[in-house]
């Protein structure tokens, strides 16, 4: 475990008395659906392209990417009521940005929305950094300060095929401390704003807030994803990304 990493899982140990707070902004036990695939072949680079700017950004989601970001990932939404979505990883090479991965994901399985409030069942649409990570397994040598704790854990009174769904975690700057673990239950804008957002294993269907990917897409954000590259996600449906 990392320098600090002691202090972080007492931390996280401690806030599990609230961790069903956080974690019902996930899922919680209204979690239902197929096994997720978790499979390599979601895995794969697609051709890669050199672009100034990252295609289906419109101007006022894009005027939020702090300039020194040279990480972004990019959760394209299929519809605005719509569960599904596709995540891609993009990087930044001097003044072109190179797509190096694409995945099938999931998000909230209302939709989405521009004010999300505790559950609503939609994931909010924004620009958010990406600052800490954790799970329930040992850190897969990922970049960003990971904490390991069982009480990633989730609940076995929810549905089996999300029991792994907190194997691994990103959190999504949303409504939490940054510097902290996940887990955290502290809300800044208070707890009607939700929290709790991540990106974590998917379990094949929606979430009540999260975007979900396979455990393979899990692993390579969390080797990829780098604090010194200054990374965000760029979140939404197709029809709001492009605003």
């Amino acid at each position: 475990m990392r320098e600090g990493g002691a202090m972080r899982a007492a931390a996280a140990v401690a806030a599990f008395g609230a961790l069903a707070v956080s974690l019902t902004a996930c899922g919680g036990a209204a979690h239902k659906g197929a096994e997720g695939s978790g499979g390599e072949a979601d895995n794969k680079a697609p051709h890669n392209t050199s672009l100034k700017r990252i295609p289906g950004i419109g101007d006022q989601l894009w005027q939020r990417v702090p300039a020194s970001s040279r990480q972004v990932v990019a959760v394209y939404g299929a519809g605005p009521d719509s569960p599904d979505s596709t995540v891609e990883l993009f990087t930044k090479h001097g003044s072109v940005w190179e797509r190096t991965r694409s995945w099938a994901a999931h998000n909230g399985r209302r939709g989405w929305t521009t004010n999300h409030h505790e559950g609503d069942q939609r994931t909010p649409v924004g620009v958010f950094t990406l600052s800490d990570a954790g799970g329930v397994l040992p850190d897969p040598g990922a970049k960003l300060p990971y904490t390991r704790s069982a009480s990633f854990q989730a609940p076995r009174s929810w549905n089996k095929n999300s029991w792994h769904d907190f194997d691994y975690v990103i959190a999504i700057d949303y409504n939490r401390v940054k510097g902290t673990s996940p887990n955290d239950p502290a809300r800044p804008q208070g707890q009607a704003k939700g929290g709790g957002i991540w990106l974590h294993m998917d379990h094949g269907a929606g979430t009540s807030a999260c975007v979900t990917l396979s455990e393979s897409a899990m692993r390579y954000l969390l080797r990829t994803i780098d604090p010194a590259q200054h990374p965000v996600v760029v979140m939404g449906d197709r029809p709001e990304l492009k605003a």
